[in-house]
């Protein structure tokens, strides 16, 4: 947002103030042509210009209605309305002011006109400039409203940029004999534009599907037919003509013959005869061990038409009710079909209207529109009957979580964040989305964090403050400043290190003096530092050649050492699927923590996992395919954040307990993740970088201690102990490991 900073202070004033106010300072600061004023008697005509460009302006105050994109460089007349013949109907004041100060834009026109629809020219007026080639960045000065704003493309020539852009796709992966791509095809898409350049590039997947930005080769893996549509618009406004490509996808060659597991759940608040109070929802899952999970289908009633399963169907017709699902997997076998019947009932409340719910995001942006380094948004909530319980938000498709105090956003990328609020009723809004971006380049780095940790509470050791984990002004958030698991050797140490920490949080107003001591006596408390209070936990592997040394590969693929960072990465030349285990002991009940970072080549995510609980692999009836004793016979925790594939995710116990992409949200790849897997009798809690983000209870199956022959396979994984590993699932599946270290409880 650009403004005057005399003019940024000001209080709520009527228009009638704004003219004066910015009338006066334009004019001292020797700003604003006599066209901001209006034509007075002794005001010189201006000369006929080549061309006339036109910006008009109403009652919004955070866009024009109307400018132009483009213009030839030469004289050209500027006209600027802001009258009740463009609709503005409270007298609003504008500005229309080419920047000055910018060194990414032309700096050449000091144009600064106030108009409004009292002043003497009706809100209308018109003033003669000479444009060079390049861009104009121009926005208006008044407060409040910095959000009109836009770039004029000045080019050579006698005319503006016509031609549209030229466009083009290739689809490429491998092919069968019939000219289908196996397993998967990637679509990329080019633009040029020799005018004003390319300014969006967009796709769609099917004949109906919604416009994206393209931003990288499209990845289409579901077997069957398919057409990606694209399309590019350049800087002047024209649209290239809609274009497409048809291609196939066919599932690898694979003996699979056995089709996916599914299953259904109805979830949602019950009356005492079981039906369901204004709602049910239908979550339906699938998993396939051999080719993998292609399509998942439902359909409403008896004879309901099937439908593709997207996301939980949400049922709220008063009625009897039947959902239908089945599964198919890449190599074409169709589960049985499966139904689950449920009954929903009006709620006995007479309140049924849900609260409305808005969000308002601040922040500095860029000329682009994006927010530079972060973005505060601010949720709010009205009910008129029965009053607002709670109000939640999901950040970046994540679970929902209770909103109690704006949420900063810093993470460079594109954002989005859903909103909705529950009245005392039980009523809930339908949620609302509102899409952002964090500038990156020009630019803002990724914060220098130690760690990476979004717990909502400042903790130190195990100690919760009570604290809200805040960004700071560093952008890294308190948590990750205090770096409360890192070893220190002494407790005085430790002490100093977090007083040095909470003097600049406490300078900066991040944090006041009340929560200056809670951290303070919290950090106190932990003993860290002090002989055997160093959280107790065993490195199981350290970064070193010696400490890899104790563990064993077992079936394909390979890690490999990286002695300088002090990690293991799966090899990139090595293919197929084994794992890494520790087979110096079992462990029963424990807590075990690592990092891991995805390191997939290319636009795609990484898919590999964490095995615990499994028995000993050697001697073992499935030694000839060792890496299967953990997947049968354990349990493999997910680390998987690709958005497509799978529906098991990162923090899913594969094959028991499902969490979708937004269970854990996604970290940027080449990011250091925190994983804790908590496993206490058959409990088993999945903390992400400090969150939980899954619980299972194992409540299946005969207990037993391995090793023993009549291990119970995949009906009943109930063991009391086991050994670790960790999976590889192919080349292009590039995960790194770090740190790995174990406490038992």
């Amino acid at each position: 947002m650009r403004h005057h900073p005399h003019l940024a202070r000001g209080r709520h004033r009527p228009p009638s103030f704004w003219v004066a106010l910015l009338a006066s300072l334009l004019m001292v600061l020797g700003l604003t042509s006599t066209a901001a004023y209006g034509k007075g008697d002794d005001a010189p005509p201006a000369a006929a210009a080549d061309q006339v460009l036109n910006w008009t302006a109403g009652d919004p105050i955070d866009r024009y209605l109307s400018a132009p994109k483009t213009a030839v460089a030469g004289k050209a007349t500027i006209v600027f309305e802001n009258s009740t013949a463009t609709g503005n109907t409270t007298s609003m004041p504008h500005t229309l002011t080419f920047s000055v100060s910018d060194p990414e834009f032309n700096n050449d026109v000091q144009l600064n006109i106030l108009a409004n629809p009292g002043d003497a020219e009706g809100g209308k007026h018109s003033v003669e400039v000479t444009l060079s080639p390049g861009r104009y960045f121009y926005h208006c000065t008044i407060p409040g409203h910095g959000m009109m704003q836009g770039i004029l493309t000045v080019t050579e020539g006698s005319g503006e940029d016509t031609e549209a852009p030229a466009t083009s796709a290739k689809v490429d992966g491998d092919q069968n004999g019939d000219g289908a791509y196996i397993g998967q095809a990637t679509v990329g898409i080019e633009a040029t534009d020799e005018g004003s350049g390319v300014d969006t590039v967009e796709f769609a997947l099917g004949a109906d599907g919604e416009w994206q930005p393209y931003t990288a080769p499209v990845v289409v893996n579901e077997v069957g037919e398919h057409t990606v549509r694209y399309r590019a618009t350049d800087k002047a406004g024209n649209v290239a003509a809609e274009k497409s490509v048809d291609f196939a996808v066919a599932a690898p060659p694979t003996d699979d013959k056995t089709p996916p597991e599914t299953s259904a759940t109805v979830s949602g608040e019950k009356d005492d005869a079981g039906a369901y109070l204004g709602m049910a929802t239908v979550t339906v899952t699938a998993s396939d061990t051999g080719s993998g999970v292609n399509t998942i289908e439902y359909a409403l009633g008896a004879d309901g038409a099937w439908q593709p399963y997207t996301a939980p169907v949400m049922v709220h017709e008063v009625g009897e009710h039947k959902v239908r699902y089945r599964a198919t997997d890449r190599s074409g076998n169709v589960a049985d079909e499966k139904a689950v019947d449920f009954t929903v009932v009006e709620p006995p409340s007479q309140d049924q209207t849900a609260p409305e719910t808005s969000v308002k995001v601040e922040g500095d942006r860029n000329s682009d529109g994006a927010f530079i380094t972060s973005a505060k948004a601010t949720v709010s909530a009205t009910d008129d009957d029965s009053g607002v319980d709670k109000v939640e938000y999901s950040l970046d498709g994540g679970p929902y979580l209770a909103y109690t105090t704006p949420v900063i956003v810093d993470r460079v990328g594109y954002h989005s964040i859903a909103h909705r609020a529950t009245d005392k009723a039980g009523n809930t809004s339908e949620a609302k989305k509102v899409s952002f971006t964090i500038a990156q380049g020009g630019g803002v780095p990724a914060p220098n964090c130690a760690e990476f940790d979004e717990r909502h509470t400042v903790f130190v050791g195990t100690i919760d403050t009570g604290v809200p984990n805040r960004i700071t002004r560093n952008r890294c958030t308190i948590n990750e400043l205090i770096e409360d698991e890192k070893d220190w050797s002494s407790h005085a140490l430790f002490l100093k290190h977090v007083t040095t920490v909470l003097d600049k949080l406490k300078t900066d107003g991040v944090i006041d003096q009340r929560e200056r001591r809670a951290i303070n006596q919290a950090a106190k408390q932990s003993g860290i530092g002090k002989p055997g209070q160093v959280e107790g936990y065993t490195k199981l592997f350290d970064g070193t050649a010696a400490s890899l040394a104790k563990w064993q590969h077992v079936g394909g693929g390979k890690f490999e050492l990286n002695e300088e960072e002090g990690s293991i990465t799966s090899s990139t030349t090595v293919d197929g699927m084994g794992m890494l285990w520790l087979p110096n002991r079992a462990y029963g009940d424990y807590s075990l923590k690592l990092q891991w970072r995805d390191d997939a080549p290319g636009s795609g995510n990484a898919n590999g996992g964490v095995f615990v609980r499994f028995p000993k692999v050697h001697d073992h009836p499935e030694e000839s395919r060792p890496e299967w004793v953990a997947i049968k016979y354990g349990h493999e925790i997910q680390v998987n954040d690709r958005p497509d594939g799978d529906m098991y995710k990162t923090g899913s116990v594969y094959g028991f307990d499902r969490v979708g992409l937004g269970g854990a949200g996604v970290t940027p790849k080449g990011t250091w993740n925190d994983y804790e897997i908590k496993v206490v009798d058959q409990h088993f809690e999945i903390y992400r970088n400090g969150v939980l983000i899954n619980e299972f209870d194992n409540t299946g199956g005969q207990l037993f201690e391995p090793p023993r022959g009549d291990d119970p396979g995949t009906d009943g994984r109930r063991f009391a102990s086991g050994y670790i590993g960790l999976q590889v699932h192919g080349v292009t599946d590039v995960i790194s490991y770090r740190d790995i270290r174990i406490k038992e409880l």
